[in-house]
């Protein structure tokens, strides 16, 4: 019943973990802001972008990503295209995100790290004042840089720590195990910042263990390959520790053929704490309902699935007790109202 299961998803409340705020530059908007830059895109047209989004793996999207990342130059620019994918979000009934965005990307180019944050951060506090939207910002290190640029990029954020509440890890995963950065993480973890890390997409359990033991990380985003460690897959049941899976994002990067081929399923019933987001929508063909809907429709996923899912997406997040506590009572209130 994939019209009902729309209609259902449409308004259940629910948080987004894994978004990468780059990754919500549309088309449309990469060409006016490289039109306002002055900076030359290698396609002509919006449609040929679209086009490009035919992805092997993991590297041929990061391609097209740091691409499209280079016509942000402003504040302004940041703002614009974080409002833009909070639109979005609200849209999709979404209450609260907690979302990654990657410095590097940006200072590499000479963009200053303050002029990167204070334009995502000002349309993030916007939507909160206005529209109520709560909201965590993690700043990502980018893991196929060396450990000693993320230290740089660390210690350049700690002067303006109130502005961030959390770190990440992400990146081209394989060749780049967590242990790479474990001192970085350790001094975020001095500061008080707590960490997730993406682990277990492209790259083996092991670097989930990684994540887990050397990082110390809360929430591992991925994370889908857990499933070929029945041992780990246990501690991940016992800790239940949060699991940011992306459907779209990994049949768009080729780690499922198919959205049936998908594990979600059985790490939902083998008692995991797994969460629905969209990852970079932009470029996977759909914001975190579509992802839901793409679970209920390729997975068989019924009302109660989908209102565990958003559940859980408020357990998973970095809200106080007391907030994740008036979350669930939604959730629990809408699935009333809708069974009438």
């Amino acid at each position: 019943m994939p019209d009902a299961h729309a209609a259902f998803i449409a308004g259940l409340p629910k948080a987004e973990l894994h978004l990468h705020i780059e990754g919500s530059l549309e088309p449309e908007l990469m060409f006016m802001l490289a039109a306002k830059n002055g900076v030359r895109l290698p396609y002509a047209t919006v449609e040929d972008v679209r086009a490009a989004y035919d992805f092997s793996d993991l590297q041929s999207f990061l391609d097209i990503y740091y691409a499209g990342a280079g016509v942000l130059h402003t504040a302004h620019d940041f703002h614009e295209m974080t409002r833009a994918y909070l639109e979005r979000a609200i849209a999709d009934s979404v209450r609260h995100v907690e979302i990654f965005f990657d410095p590097q990307t940006h200072t590499d180019r000479g963009i200053p790290y303050q002029t990167v944050v204070r334009g995502i951060r000002s349309a993030l506090e916007a939507a909160e004042r206005e529209q109520g939207l709560t909201f965590r910002l993690i700043l990502c290190f980018l893991r196929h840089l060396s450990a000693e640029a993320a230290m740089e990029t660390l210690e350049e954020a700690l002067p303006l720590r109130e502005q961030i509440d959390g770190v990440g890890l992400d990146s081209s995963e394989v060749g780049h195990p967590p242990s790479k950065f474990a001192e970085v993480f350790a001094r975020a973890r001095a500061e008080g910042l707590p960490a997730v890390a993406h682990a277990g997409e492209e790259g083996p359990p092991a670097y989930i263990r990684e994540a887990l033991d050397l990082l110390q990380v809360r929430r591992i985003d991925h994370g889908v390959r857990s499933e070929e460690d029945p041992e780990l897959m246990a501690r991940l049941r016992k800790e239940q520790i949060p699991l940011t899976v992306c459907p779209l994002s990994n049949v768009r990067l080729r780690v499922f053929d198919r959205i049936e081929d998908h594990n979600l399923r059985r790490l939902k019933d083998a008692g995991l704490l797994v969460t629905v987001n969209s990852d970079d929508p932009a470029y996977f063909g759909g914001y975190v309902n579509a992802n839901y809907q793409a679970v209920a429709e390729g997975l068989g996923f019924g009302t109660e699935d989908l209102a565990e899912l958003a559940r859980n997406s408020f357990r998973a997040s970095w809200l106080d007790d007391d907030a994740k506590a008036r979350h669930l009572a939604d959730v629990d209130a809408y699935v009333e109202r809708w069974r009438g």
